[in-house]
């Protein structure tokens, strides 16, 4: 079986499991129209997988588009960032993070990065932006709609969808990218990301995740600084959603607070929806439920959903 034909198996088993019901006799009557949904959604889409974006450090950098069939016209994009705190995770870990996006019709853009083994900061934001810009870049191949890019993330995976949709070109940290395009994001969906690297290297707040991407790098307070979305807040931004759960114990619920006070400050248009008592993620499923509520409504209020939703 091709690795695109695994990836569609792997999309119906999903969505045939996201659809949790209460008791044997509700599963058995809600089966078929479960199915159904599944379906649909599965023969909907096609899946590219594993198209390398960059190579970096003698590292193929890689990432999957799934895109509705027979598209006729632009379709908004959301590129998601998984999280590991820049030092784990993977791409096909985080795949059911896609479905609410897909079940809105989104393309997808699934997005890996160098880890920490493989390069320190600033690497993960530096491929993180080629893949904002190879999206740009293949938007007449794959249909994506240039003026309705949506970058999110969680956690790690955050923070570089602040970093992808926030840094200017000046910041020089484009230049692994292959052309020159202007690099711009309709708005960003922040998952309890950091937005202070410097804040986590020393002090209470210190967390080994952070030190080991920085490593032991002579400017590594310097490029910390470079790497912090609180370094770039300014007018003009797009749009930013952050989620944050207030008794996080991995990033500070502060981050998430400063940053919404900072771009308040700014004039740029945001929200910051606290789940009380949350955690580092792992939110039950009314919390859930909300949060997906409150990004249907935050881009819808922007005029960023795909047609007909």
């Amino acid at each position: 079986m091709s690795m695109t034909r695994k990836l569609g198996f792997h999309l119906l088993l999903m969505l045939s499991l996201s659809f949790p019901l209460s008791s044997t006799r509700a599963q058995t009557a809600a089966l078929p129209e479960t199915l159904a949904r599944a379906v649909e959604i599965s023969r909907r889409y096609m899946v590219e997988a594993n198209i390398t974006y960059i190579t970096a450090n003698n590292y193929e950098a890689k990432l999957d588009v799934y895109r509705p069939r027979d598209l006729t016209q632009p379709n908004p994009v959301v590129i998601f960032i998984h999280g590991g705190g820049w030092v784990a995770g993977t791409k096909e870990g985080s795949a059911l993070e896609l479905l609410p996006y897909l079940m809105m019709g989104f393309s997808v853009v699934n997005v890996e990065y160098r880890l920490a083994r493989v390069s320190l900061a600033p690497a993960a934001v530096e491929d993180c932006r080629c893949a904002l810009q190879w999206v740009i870049r293949n938007a007449e191949r794959y249909k994506f709609d240039t003026n309705k890019i949506v970058v999110t993330g969680m956690s790690a995976g955050g923070h570089l969808a602040l970093m992808t949709g926030m840094l200017p070109a000046a910041a020089g940290l484009d230049r692994q990218c292959s052309g020159t395009t202007d690099m711009k994001v309709a708005a960003i969906i922040n998952w309890y990301g950091i937005t202070d690297v410097n804040d986590l290297l020393d002090g209470p707040n210190m967390k080994g995740y952070a030190v080991v991407w920085l490593g032991s790098q002579i400017n590594r307070d310097e490029i910390a600084r470079r790497v912090s979305p609180l370094t770039y807040v300014r007018a003009g931004l797009p749009p930013i959603l952050t989620i944050h759960g207030d008794a996080d114990p991995t990033v500070p619920y502060d981050h998430a607070v400063r940053l919404h006070q900072a771009l308040d400050r700014a004039g740029v248009p945001n929200q910051l929806l606290t789940i009380p008592g949350g955690k580092h993620g792992g939110f039950n499923a009314a919390e859930t439920q909300r949060i997906y509520a409150t990004i249907r409504d935050f881009l819808a209020r922007y005029n960023l959903l795909p047609p007909g939703q």
